[in-house]
């Protein structure tokens, strides 16, 4: 692959002053305001032949090449073609396409004509989709010959599902081909100016720990919610090369490939990995595609640190970066330890925000800490009561809902006004996240409100143990979660995925005990261990800690197998 200019890794980072960053960072939208139209095309008008977007197969073998000006041209045209089918603003679009230039082609293409994309991950089955069809009342299915079974499998598909769109399948009644569309999608006009910054762009899913997932819709202007997401904390700069390993269904997509990194003239790539990538592989292609800022989940970089990563070629690399859970302060060390000094900065959002907290490369990091909020957030640890709590107490993570509203905050839960009201208090947003604040600001996850374990009066959140675990070298993964318990309410109960070379026993499991027992206060260590072959996981990647508890439950009532 060509060698392409790139920023100087010594350069100045984005954010030179945290403290200034705080005081004079303000995001201004227009009251009217399309991405679309005013990044992806704005682009394309100023820089024509930069390159915008890279799809690499999952080998890292180069599938296709966007520029600007190819990026802006695909979505008007798919924009004409929704058109030409019926397809009005306001209506939801179900996506469902691999990591492809073609997702690109549909979601940019709905949101340039005001319709309202809703990308769920290729590992859906016909019963999910069928949940999110239903659900959002969706009008049209843009999806690959695999989704094209799945959708048709469906029994009762929502009446409201008029257009349907395949992608690289075989011909079939009822479906339009993609290709066809986009190479002549007929001749009707693209409004110049299609959406207001209030109007609804984008409609994700949340993962579903605890529940059925909810659906957050997000105005048009976040769009723009992501540029401080790109500039402060991937530290974009045009002729940088971004790769976020993510589905394409997960908001962590738009986090890590879309408007934000448009805005600062970055280059997207997209890995069509396998669903569960070799290490070694993922190594060649951050080198390979010469990948100057790297973001991935933890459980991928827990991974990634268990191989000897100085036998890999990764000096064009100078950011690197994590979200999703937190990563813990072990796999960090590892990581700047095996890449000559490259230090992951952990970052903290949800699907229904962009990022809110962020370790920056010009802040002190201190391991294991979400960090500091980001410029144009405010955000705290509430109590109970909705004061702010003291310091080394822990929480509600809390949003302040200002006029007007944070840019990238979502609108509502769409349909769900018991959650809304659950939701939004007294003018902050409760994020459903716990966590204290230290006397420098600095935050520190404990879990999510159902996780933190209550044990013999004491409240403990599942991180700090899970990463004590992790400190053992038999440990790859480890999830935590509280069991009932009649004498201490609840005991401490770890489940473990081991590293190679490890087998189970009685002998290991005491010895991973005794380690937790010297690294956290004697009641946080795990009273039980379940080793596991792999841990259940939402599919967006987060461990579902509530599986686990129903686990323990039903076998403590005798309605396990």
């Amino acid at each position: 692959m060509p060698t392409h200019p790139l920023p100087d890794r010594s350069a100045p980072h984005n954010l030179i002053s945290y403290e200034q960053a705080r005081a004079d960072y303000r995001l201004e939208v227009p009251d009217r305001f399309n991405a679309v139209v005013d990044i992806v095309e704005l682009w394309a008008a100023e820089a024509p032949d930069d390159l915008a977007l890279v799809s690499l197969g999952p080998e890292g073998e180069t599938v296709s090449e966007h520029t600007a000006a190819q990026l802006a041209w695909e979505a008007q045209q798919m924009g004409r073609a929704l058109l030409g089918l019926g397809v009005k603003p306001g209506d939801p679009v179900f996506i469902m396409l691999p990591r492809v230039g073609a997702w690109y082609a549909a979601i940019l293409g709905a949101i340039r004509i005001g319709a309202v994309p809703m990308s769920g991950t290729n590992q859906l089955t016909s019963h999910d989709i069928a949940y999110r069809l239903n659900a959002a009342d969706a009008v049209v299915a843009i999806t690959d010959s695999a989704g094209v079974e799945k959708i048709e499998a469906i029994e009762d598909p929502p009446a409201s599902l008029r257009v349907r769109v395949a992608f690289d399948a075989e011909p079939r009644d009822r479906w339009h081909d993609f290709d066809s569309l986009l190479a002549d999608p007929g001749n009707a006009e693209l409004p110049a100016s299609p959406t207001s910054k209030d109007d609804p762009m984008i409609l994700f899913f949340t993962s579903g720990t605890v529940s059925y997932p909810k659906m957050v819709i997000h105005p048009s202007s976040y769009g723009l919610g992501h540029v401080s997401t790109a500039r402060f904390w991937h530290d974009l700069r045009p002729g940088d090369r971004h790769w976020t390993v993510t589905d394409t269904g997960w908001a962590k997509a738009a986090w890590g490939g879309l408007f934000g990194q448009f805005h600062e003239r970055a280059t997207v790539v997209q890995v069509a990995l396998g669903r569960k990538p070799d290490v070694d592989t993922i190594l060649r292609i951050i080198a390979d595609a010469e990948i100057t800022s790297f973001c991935a989940p933890p459980t991928l970089y827990r991974m990634l640190v268990q191989t000897d990563l100085k036998a890999h070629r990764l000096e064009r690399l100078r950011h690197c970066t994590s979200a999703g859970e937190p990563l813990n302060p072990e796999v960090i060390r590892a990581w700047k330890d095996g890449t000559n000094g490259l230090t992951v900065l952990d970052g903290y959002g949800q699907s229904e925000t962009t990022l809110l907290v962020a370790n920056y490369a010009t802040v002190p990091v201190r391991p294991g800490s979400m960090g500091l909020p980001v410029p144009g957030w405010t955000v705290d640890v509430l109590d109970d009561s909705g004061q702010p709590a003291g310091n080394d107490i822990v929480g509600n993570i809390a949003v302040k809902v200002t006029e007007p509203r944070p840019v990238g905050l979502f609108t509502e839960y769409y349909r769900d006004p018991e959650a809304n009201a659950k939701a939004f208090r007294d003018g902050w947003y409760y994020t459903g996240d716990k966590a204290w604040r230290d006397e420098d600001g600095y935050l520190w996850f404990e879990g999510r409100a159902d996780d933190v374990i209550t044990s013999s009066a004491y409240r403990i959140g599942p991180f700090e143990v899970e990463s004590a675990l992790i400190e053992h070298p038999a440990v790859q993964e480890a999830a935590v979660v509280g069991k009932d318990d009649p004498k201490r309410t609840q005991i401490v109960c770890a489940f473990v995925v081991l590293a190679p070379g490890y087998e189970a026993s009685d002998e290991l499991a005491a010895d991973i005990q005794s380690h937790t027992r010297q690294l956290t206060a004697p009641y946080k260590y795990p009273r039980e261990i379940h080793f596991e072959d792999e841990l259940p996981k939402t599919v967006s990647g987060k461990i579902r800690r509530t599986e686990l508890r129903d686990r323990l439950r039903a076998e403590a009532s005798g309605e396990s197998d």
